[in-house]
């Protein structure tokens, strides 16, 4: 185990040994705990948040993986990708738990991940580290030979939950009613659509049928000019704060950016003010990132002057107009790999990646603007308990023939369309980054 272990601080800080406070005492507990129980997404960040009716869930794990130890998975797991070799990839998001990431082949954000993805075409499976619309997505860019696993299937994303298939087809309904659908004399459709990465296969596929594109945090901006020489205006999902950092960067008076809410007419804004929209906002936002304040910002300053406060694009507005820079979870990464020893770094994103850059690089001082841990309830939901069970499935034994389990696929009619939308994503190059130290920059993913 190694010392970056949320898991392991989260435990002492129950058991008195260690100082701080988290969101929730259940974090201590074994996210099996949690699969057959009231449906939710569990502790963390997302615990307020409400699961949709039909969401995946997860059956009973083994109980001999419910009572090994870590040490004992691990050795399990390394077993298990031992005998499989290269007919196995696991891919770690950066969000994962140390204790599952220290397997992982390829470890990045959703964006890397993603290219990671098509980099393994031999590879029988592909066991996905991450949550559901990542493995999706994995689903949609692999093989059709190459089984995609999700080692937990409550591993979802309240964000992704946020923008459902019906509330956005009713929304373009009506803003067809309002706008219509015949191009200008430049040739530029009403409206486009665009969907963040973090949103589920049905929104990806109709971004592609719809004339649309998927987008990163990285590629946000250079899709959004994408759009709008394709469209008089952007209607953009599930994230507000994304699609509102990124167009207000662009130059995009505020007002111009009406929040569209599924359960009010029209969205909650008048036919004039739909009428004046370059980028429509979704009533979407991340749990995780929602966390983070202005007051937090101030506070490291005060004991920290010469701190350099990085934050996703995730955050709110106010705490992105208040950081010294926002970008990726790669871009925070390489800005911490790039700085001169003896740095200070406040950083406004989830907690498992904060905590292992900060041992990761002991010559600079790393921390988490919240000080209460609360890491992403639903990336949390990966266990190596889970990664163990997946693995060995693969291997089977004498009594037990090897099998596939919790494996991810995307409907056909569904994966055309949003494998469009995909490549569109993958073609659209962001410009060059800003140098390390810079303002309002971005990275590379989501």
């Amino acid at each position: 185990m190694t010392i970056a272990s949320v898991d392991r601080t989260i435990r002492l800080i129950k058991t008195g040994a260690a100082a701080g406070s988290t969101c929730s005492p259940d974090l201590a507990a074994g996210p099996w705990e949690f699969d057959s129980g009231t449906p939710g997404y569990g502790p963390g960040s997302s615990m307020g948040d409400v699961l949709p009716t039909g969401s995946p869930r997860q059956g009973a794990l083994p109980e001999r993986y419910r009572l090994a130890t870590t040490e004992e998975l691990g050795e399990r797991i390394r077993a298990a990708k031992e005998t499989l070799g290269d007919r196995v990839v696991v891919l770690g998001h950066f969000y994962q738990r140390d204790e599952v990431l220290q397997h992982a082949d390829f470890v990045g954000d959703s964006f890397q991940l993603a290219q990671a993805t098509k980099s393994r075409p031999d590879a029988e499976a592909i066991i996905f580290c991450g949550v559901h619309f990542m493995a999706e997505t994995a689903d949609l860019l692999s093989t059709p030979d190459q089984a995609v696993i999700l080692p937990n299937l409550a591993a979802g994303c309240s964000m992704a939950d946020m923008a459902d298939i019906d509330s956005v087809t009713d929304c373009w309904e009506q803003l067809e009613d309002l706008y219509g659908t015949e191009p200008d004399a430049d040739g530029r459709v009403p409206v486009i659509p665009v969907t963040y990465m973090n949103s589920s296969a049905a929104l990806k596929a109709f971004c592609g049928e719809h004339g649309g594109i998927v987008c990163t945090s990285s590629n946000a901006e250079t899709v959004l000019e994408w759009a709008f020489a394709r469209g008089r205006r952007v209607l953009f999902f599930p994230d507000q704060h994304l699609g509102r950092n990124t167009a207000k960067a662009m130059g995009i008076p505020l007002e111009h950016m009406p929040m569209w809410n599924p359960r009010k007419p029209l969205g909650g804004s008048t036919a004039d003010e739909l009428g004046d929209a370059e980028v429509i906002l979704w009533h979407g936002f991340c749990s995780v990132h929602k966390r983070f304040t202005v007051d937090q910002i101030t506070a490291a300053r005060l004991e920290h002057p010469d701190v350099r406060v990085i934050v996703h694009p995730e955050c709110p507005m106010a705490v992105v107009d208040a950081a010294d820079e926002y970008g990726s979870t790669d871009y925070i990464k390489k800005a911490i790999e790039a700085a001169p020893a003896g740095s200070t770094f406040a950083i406004g994103t989830e907690i498992n990646l904060v905590q292992r850059l900060a041992a990761e690089h002991p010559e600079h001082t790393i921390f988490c603007l919240d000080p209460v841990i609360c890491p992403c309830s639903t990336m949390y939901r990966i266990h190596s308990g889970y990664l163990a069970w997946v693995l060995e499935a693969l291997v089977g034994t004498a009594e037990q023939p090897a099998e596939v389990v919790n494996r991810i696929t995307v409907d056909q009619k569904v994966a055309g369309h949003a494998r469009v939308a995909l490549e569109r994503m993958l073609a659209a190059r962001p410009p060059a980054a800003l140098p390390a130290g810079s303002t309002s920059s971005t990275g590379t993913g989501a």
